[in-house]
């Protein structure tokens, strides 16, 4: 059987620790539990090392955020598998077998998630993940679970392991060395969509990531930022493009960049008459940053493999969502290729 550890990136942390640390610790057993403390000043490892003294300890004496000290972690542990586990994240009995055998029995799987239900409200789905990732023709990210922010409720609909086109990165299983030799996180993101980049670069090398439910875990959520920040909505537009951009073929580009950032538009107006014209100011400095960047982007991901076949969504979700009143993942129409 190959190895596996279960990674918390901790951040002055101590407070998730204390709630949620015991049940990662009891119910992954055999497998070791490893904190990397990112330069926190807080008490974190001192009240790791006296409360919980089987968990292992990586420490920097610096914050590299959070895809950067992932990537220096992964470089230390030296586990075939690995699990990125959030600190707000509650596991329940069980939830690292399931998950592990898919992992082992499929060569060409290489990441996965399980269930992933919200930790304040454990009957619906959580936000960062639900039952598995997926996007669409235009890079827009949504779950088995979860459209926008409407959750779904968990009536076991969703409990077929099937293959995604992202899991989420709150609770993700990940062969280490792919990861590795992908690069990781990528850095520039610092927040929200890294993960998604990741299982975009996962497929088009040839590989694939599934959701396990069969495992659940119980997610808090908004630990990072909370969606009334407009740092939040700038991330996630900045990032959403930069992942297209990255990931998508030429010829996808060509027509697919334009119309995703049109629509950015109509967005920042849209989200300025709702919540502020911070949050509109925030898109337009997204775009602009992207620009700034879009060369760094076309130049790294030069040569890499692109379009492999993987479960997209062949349509756009804000058609079958606004237009066509679909608010579930059960309504949409089989096209995912």
């Amino acid at each position: 059987m190959k190895t596996l550890s279960v990674a918390l990136l901790n951040y002055n942390g101590q407070q998730h620790l204390a709630t949620f640390l015991p049940s990662v610790v009891e119910h992954s057993k055999p497998y070791p539990v490893v904190l990397i403390d990112n330069g926190s000043s807080d008490n974190s490892v001192s009240f790791v090392k006296e409360h919980f003294p089987t968990v292992e300890l990586i420490q920097f004496t610096e914050n590299h955020g959070f895809c950067g000290g992932y990537n220096k972690a992964l470089q230390l542990i030296e586990t075939d598998y690995v699990v990125l586990l959030n600190t707000d994240v509650e596991v329940t009995p069980n939830w690292i077998p399931p998950v592990l055998n898919s992992l082992e029995s499929d060569e060409k799987l290489m990441a996965a998630q399980p269930k992933i239900l919200d930790f304040k409200k454990k009957t619906h789905f959580e936000y960062a993940g639900a039952s598995g990732g997926f996007i669409d023709k235009l890079g827009y990210p949504f779950c088995r679970g979860r459209f926008f922010d409407e959750l779904e409720e968990d009536t076991n609909q969703y409990d077929q392991q099937r293959e995604v086109f992202w899991a989420s990165g709150s609770s993700l299983f990940i062969n280490r060395r792919l990861y590795n030799k992908l690069g990781g996180l990528d850095e520039h993101f610092f927040a929200h969509m890294e993960e998604i980049d990741l299982c975009w670069r996962i497929w088009n090398a040839g590989y694939k990531v599934a959701v396990c439910p069969q495992s659940t875990v119980y997610h808090l959520g908004g630990g990072t930022l909370n969606k009334q920040n407009p740092r939040k909505t700038y991330l996630n537009f900045r990032n959403g493009l930069s992942m297209l951009l990255k990931n998508e073929s030429a010829t996808g580009l060509l027509w697919k960049l334009p119309l995703r950032m049109l629509l950015d538009w109509i967005a920042a107006i849209k989200i300025s008459m709702e919540s502020g014209t911070s949050h509109g100011f925030a898109i337009l400095k997204a775009h602009l940053h992207f620009l700034q960047r879009a060369g760094n982007y076309l130049r790294g991901s030069k040569g890499k493999p692109k379009r492999k076949k993987s479960p997209r969504f062949q349509g756009l979700i804000i058609i079958q969502y606004f237009i066509k009143g679909r608010k579930t993942f059960k309504e949409l129409p089989d096209r995912f290729n």
